[in-house]
């Protein structure tokens, strides 16, 4: 896998890239049972405001219904393929269990098609097997990990992302995540071993706006070029800096502030915060 780049034979291709796509299956075909249609709300919620900004538009996908809890134990599963999603960033892989069933998954980095793979606490820590965390030995690498026992993978589901399981002490596990946080699970938590498929998806230039356009994703507008009643940067005499720091549309701080509540209930699982940028300076919390 890498990275293509394109001649520069207009201003939109220069400096633009895509990925070489050279991991999937040839050939491949989505499976037409593991598909839904998505429907587009643009943005808006079920009385038409738009709660979430610069959606609309896009090319017409189909969601592939991803296995993210894997409880089928005890039964070999062949990769019949590595496919391309266009819903997520990391690549997924179909699974032809021996009892017939087909499914997707998030394909860990460097899993090829043939690839034999198992669920469950007796399987081995090879990658692709999907078991307990307490059946992992620690400082493995892995993704697609359950933070509550039996609702399916929460973390580490992007392209290139895992979490280093650091420990086991009374029935939890340490994670390191990728952002530094390092947080307890039940042990009982099933993950997969290895990190996600695609590391490479970063570094993808986007060369034009016409790409995001397809994608879904409509312009967005600097608070400073808007008005004061459109934005709390907007208004003032020619052009202006903000006069403050930034912040949402509605007033939150939009870099580096802290967002979460701060009597969460789970915030007993996190042992050490990640670091935060704020205000310039870099604070741990």
């Amino acid at each position: 896998m890498g990275i293509r780049v394109y001649k520069p034979t207009s201003a939109g291709r220069r400096n633009s890239s895509v990925s070489d796509f050279a991991e999937l299956t040839p050939g491949a075909v989505p499976e037409k049972g593991l598909m839904i249609r998505l429907k587009r709300h643009g943005g808006r919620n079920n009385q038409g405001f738009i709660t979430a900004r610069h959606r609309g538009g896009g090319h017409k996908q189909m969601y592939r219904i991803i296995d993210f809890k894997r409880k089928k134990d005890g039964i070999a599963a062949k990769v019949d393929s590595i496919q391309y999603d266009p819903n997520r960033s990391a690549r997924i892989a179909l699974l032809h269990y021996a009892d017939g069933t087909k499914t997707y998954i998030v394909a860990p980095d460097g899993l090829k098609a043939g690839a034999t793979l198992y669920n469950g606490a007796e399987a081995a820590p090879t990658l692709g097997n999907c078991l307990p965390m307490k059946n992992i030995p620690p400082g493995t690498e892995v993704c697609c990990v359950e933070m509550t026992l039996g609702r399916g993978a929460a973390l580490c589901r992007s392209a290139g992302s895992s979490a280093v399981l650091m420990a086991r002490e009374a029935g939890w596990a340490q994670l390191q995540l990728p952002s530094g946080e390092i947080r307890r699970v039940p042990s009982q938590c099933r993950a997969t071993i290895g990190k996600c498929s695609n590391p490479d998806h970063g570094a993808i230039r986007i060369g034009k706006a016409g790409r995001n356009r397809w994608k879904g994703w409509r312009p967005h507008v600097r608070g400073t070029a808007m008005n004061p009643v459109d934005h709390p940067h907007g208004g003032g005499e020619g052009r202006t800096k903000g006069g403050r720091h930034p912040v949402s549309p509605t007033g939150k701080l939009a870099k580096g502030g802290f967002t979460r509540r701060p009597r969460k209930p789970s915030n007993s699982a996190i042992i050490r915060r990640r670091k935060s940028v704020r205000y310039g300076q870099l604070k741990l919390r």
